[in-house]
């Protein structure tokens, strides 16, 4: 069968198709057909080498698929051939808060796409708790968008109790933002998104944000969500960007609001602004998308919602690495989806 693999080094260069065995599901495992997977930054990261410096090669990599069982090894009792599921990030984490046992042999060791290999094969083998039934009303190419981009914006609302009519703050227009201000309507919440793109900002809006910033024309964003919120400040940010984002999320911020940091995509280090975050009661809190249980309420959500993922373009797996690159350059609204080819 068909993968698509790192061969010998890191980089979006060294991507390539290979032919690998096909395997074969033991005990409690069952055999996926793959027909979808999407990308996340995480995968840029693992294929940059900079996750998982240590990783031996050759090494699949993608962490999100969705596609149909074909075979079910002994004593697998919830899915059957034919049935259609979606990959569950975090393959050990069942239900329950986040524990040091996820970390216990190493850093969120059973997580597809590195440290664990990842999805990018025509077929692959995973526990049966290591998937979820996929809603019927979506695609596969939808489907293969939440495990996630969705979950971490339905696990951010989780842990910071967003309700209808509190303003939510969401920064950009990648997967796990436009998820957020779907997700964050549909819970009845305001919505003001930033990005550096008028064209991306008009999307959003037709998508049911309620007030826009561009960032590069307005560089002190925070202000202007402020004055969004008649100076209160908004309830809830989804922190993307990390080192150049964090501390205007905190100035944008309502005394006792609450921060999700999720991203880091403007770097790792910044001067934290104590005064400001002490000041006002604030909550701040890193998240690793969520448990396959929360998985489970946040499809019966979506389906109850009718939520359709963004996809923005499907790639062939021919065209892996084109995918990637528009991965980081970020002209992406949504989602970028894999298909095999």
């Amino acid at each position: 069968m068909k993968s698509i693999q790192l061969r010998d080094s890191f980089g979006i260069d060294s991507l390539a198709l290979a032919d690998v065995p096909w395997p074969k599901p033991g005990p409690g495992e069952i055999l996926i057909k793959v027909n979808a997977a999407s990308l996340n930054y995480r995968d840029l990261l693992v294929v940059d080498g900079v996750f998982f410096p240590n990783l031996e090669f050759p090494f699949v990599p993608v962490s999100d698929a969705a596609g149909q069982v074909e075979q079910v090894g002994f004593g697998v009792t919830q899915f059957k051939p034919g049935d259609r599921v979606t990959t569950h990030f975090i393959q050990d984490w069942e239900d329950g808060p986040f524990s040091h046992a996820l970390l216990s042999s190493g850093y969120l060791a059973s997580s597809l796409g590195g440290p664990r290999p990842g999805i990018l094969s025509e077929y692959v083998v995973l526990p049966e708790r290591g998937v979820v039934p996929t809603p019927s009303y979506l695609s596969d190419e939808e489907a293969a968008t939440l495990p996630i981009a969705a979950l971490t914006a339905w696990e951010s609302f989780r842990l910071g109790s967003l309700k209808a009519g509190q303003t939510l703050l969401v920064q950009g227009t990648g997967g796990v933002s436009i998820f957020a201000l779907q997700i964050a309507k549909a819970l009845g919440a305001r919505v003001i998104i930033t990005s550096s793109s008028d064209d991306k900002l008009r999307r959003a809006t037709k998508l049911g944000a309620d007030f826009t910033v561009n960032y590069k024309t307005n560089p002190d964003w925070w202000q202007s969500a402020k004055a969004a919120t008649d100076g209160l400040g908004v309830d809830h940010v989804v922190d993307v960007g990390g080192q150049d984002t964090l501390n205007q999320a905190i100035k944008a911020l309502k005394p006792g609001g609450f921060i999700s940091v999720i991203g880091i995509l403007t770097g790792v280090e910044c001067k934290f602004d104590v005064l400001t975050f002490l000041r006002g009661n604030m909550r701040l809190q890193s998240l690793s998308v969520g448990s396959r249980q929360s998985f489970a309420e946040m499809n019966r959500f979506l389906e109850e919602h009718q939520l359709h993922p963004v996809v923005d373009a499907v790639f062939p797996w021919s065209e892996s690495q084109e995918a990637f690159r528009d991965l980081k350059a970020g002209k992406h609204f949504g989602k970028l989806v894999l298909r095999p080819s």
